[in-house]
């Protein structure tokens, strides 16, 4: 879909993704849907409530997820 998401669970990371990690993927994420990389003004509070919907869901099933051979986040 997007080739600058990467993946956020390991074994494809080390270690659990960041916050900051979650974001950025929510980010394109929200980018490549809406086709804006930046909202206009009128745009921007629906722009930002959707990244922060899409990094919540994001961090939800990361922490909810089931990697065999790998340990479950704490959180």
């Amino acid at each position: 879909m997007c080739r600058s998401i990467k993946t956020l669970r390991p074994p494809a990371i080390p270690e659990e993704a960041t916050e900051e990690e979650i974001r950025a993927a929510a980010l394109q994420y929200v980018r490549k849907v809406s086709g804006f990389r930046a909202p206009a003004a009128h745009n921007r509070e629906v722009f930002d409530r959707a990244v922060a919907a899409v990094a919540a869901a994001t961090a939800e099933l990361l922490d909810e997820l089931e990697v065999r051979g790998a340990a479950r986040r704490a959180g």
